[in-house]
């Protein structure tokens, strides 16, 4: 997908503050878009294994397949929080960054109704630092002063999961990794059941995009379902880049006749195919989440 240039929109004679105002905002949006859009291409094809970045304190809201899970919980769970960092070594979008996780985390604790707790170290002390090593959080910034943290470790009934560094370029994936650390800790004791069954929508779409399921390994399945997730988020992506280009000409087009009526108009645009845009990418997330999981469930049950 070949990304838009960004270049100053010049129009004959001297534009006006609110033409240089309403560029601005054409020019960000594109922007912003473009680069969640390329940060998502990024996070379907290495298998959302890292934490992205495009979720931000608006978009705290769990999803319904990480509900499920958490509604079926038999035991409770403690989710670690370990946010020790440095302010002057720690640049300000990681400590912003830690603030948003935070509020994530308040969500699944929320939703657990009472089987989920979070416990959260700030403090920069030896205590809290070997307690964060033990957990198998992974220190950084040891060469700029105190080591730092942020990480997470999930423990049910003494089996533990953890994500031993979190980082702001993978914030997207954050909560599938929370969940499946979640479901992994829970599932391995002695004698546990699966958190949640997989919608039978999930299983037929699992079952349509391998039909040779019995002869496909666990990975390798998984790989085929998240390659069909990308083609459907790339397909789109180009979507909303050619209404997003679209939207820019019409814009140039407004500023060139000098009305602000059409340049609001679409710049209003613009924002409106960004939110459709962000609610299909999410929506295509989840269904890949619900289908790996069926593709689990069913490779559980199978004799």
């Amino acid at each position: 997908m070949n990304a838009l240039p960004t270049k100053n929109i010049e129009v004959a004679g001297k534009r006006r503050p609110g033409e240089d105002a309403g560029a601005r905002i054409i020019i960000s949006a594109l922007v912003f878009f473009l680069a969640g859009a390329a940060l998502s291409a990024v996070w379907f094809s290495r298998g959302g294994s890292h934490h992205s970045d495009a979720v931000g304190p608006e978009a705290v809201a769990l999803s319904g397949a990480t509900k499920a899970v958490l509604q079926h919980l038999d035991s409770p769970v403690e989710i670690r929080f370990y946010s020790m960092l440095d302010a002057s070594s720690v640049p300000e979008s990681v400590q912003a960054f830690a603030g948003r996780v935070d509020q994530l985390l308040a969500q699944y604790e929320q939703a657990g109704g009472g089987r989920v707790r979070v416990v959260r170290s700030t403090s920069l002390s030896r205590v809290s630092a070997k307690a964060a090593q033990a957990d198998g959080i992974t220190a950084f910034n040891n060469d700029k002063g105190d080591a730092c943290f942020l990480g997470i470790a999930v423990v049910c009934e003494g089996q533990k999961e953890s994500l031993p560094q979190l980082a702001p370029e993978w914030e997207q994936a954050l909560e599938p990794d929370v969940t499946r650390a979640i479901t992994r800790a829970a599932e391995a004791r002695p004698g546990a059941q699966p958190l949640a069954r997989a919608d039978t929508a999930s299983l037929d779409a699992v079952k349509r995009a391998i039909p040779n399921l019995d002869a496909v390994s666990l990975e390798a399945g998984t790989q085929v379902l998240r390659d069909a997730a990308l083609v459907q988020f790339k397909q789109a992506a180009e979507e909303m880049q050619a209404r997003v280009k679209d939207a820019e000409q019409r814009f140039i087009q407004a500023q060139g006749d000098q009305s602000e009526a059409a340049q609001q108009a679409a710049a209003d645009e613009l924002r409106k195919i960004q939110a459709e845009g962000t609610r299909k990418l999410q929506q295509i997330a989840q269904d890949s989440h619900a289908q790996i999981a069926a593709l689990q469930q069913l490779k559980k049950t199978a004799p």
